[in-house]
């Protein structure tokens, strides 16, 4: 049975323990862990990272996070690990590989965070407020397209890549309580 936890270390970085053999997949992050005891930490190599406005309601907060993370394993399909399975063998959908850190910051610190992620061309996804009142994909998008990138009202940003270039995305944004 596999035993999963997370730890943030002194400089930031998350440790994850996982007692389970891990196959290395690249850039998604895992290392194999078949080699070392079965208490070793894995180490991810990449981070993904969801900022969200220090001002939203709590169900926007959890909305905007769901709708942001599901665009990334779309986008970077190794960080979707394999489908799992209960005892009984019933089958439940693959998640994600990896943690996902979830961060707050003001509106001015999430934009700043917006355009270092661009500047470096990692995987994002955007939430604007201009999608809480629409219902739909196609709204979503065409409310999107509709800003210029300078204009945009982010309310959240997901982001993925090399951990040391996320952090720098992140910078300035605190952990969300």
């Amino acid at each position: 049975m596999s035993s999963v936890s997370s730890t943030n270390t002194a400089n930031g970085d998350t440790e994850i323990t996982d007692t389970a053999n891990t196959a290395n997949t690249g850039n998604s992050g895992t290392v194999d862990t078949a080699s070392v005891s079965g208490d070793a930490p894995v180490r991810f190599d990449t981070k993904i990272a969801v900022v969200l406005r220090d001002d939203l309601e709590p169900w926007q907060r959890l909305n905007v996070t769901a709708f942001l993370v599901s665009g990334l394993g779309t986008a970077v399909p190794e960080v979707v690990g394999e489908p799992y399975e209960d005892a009984d063998a019933v089958a439940y959908l693959p998640m994600f590989r990896q943690p996902v850190m979830v961060f707050e910051a003001s509106k001015e610190t999430l934009t700043a965070a917006h355009g270092r992620a661009l500047s470096r061309a990692l995987p994002r996804a955007i939430f604007t407020s201009d999608l809480f009142a629409t219902g739909n994909d196609r709204d979503n998008r065409a409310a999107v397209r509709a800003v210029p990138t300078g204009a945009l009202d982010l309310v959240g940003l997901a982001v993925h890549g090399p951990r040391n270039a996320v952090d720098k995305v992140v910078k300035g944004a605190r952990m969300h309580p």
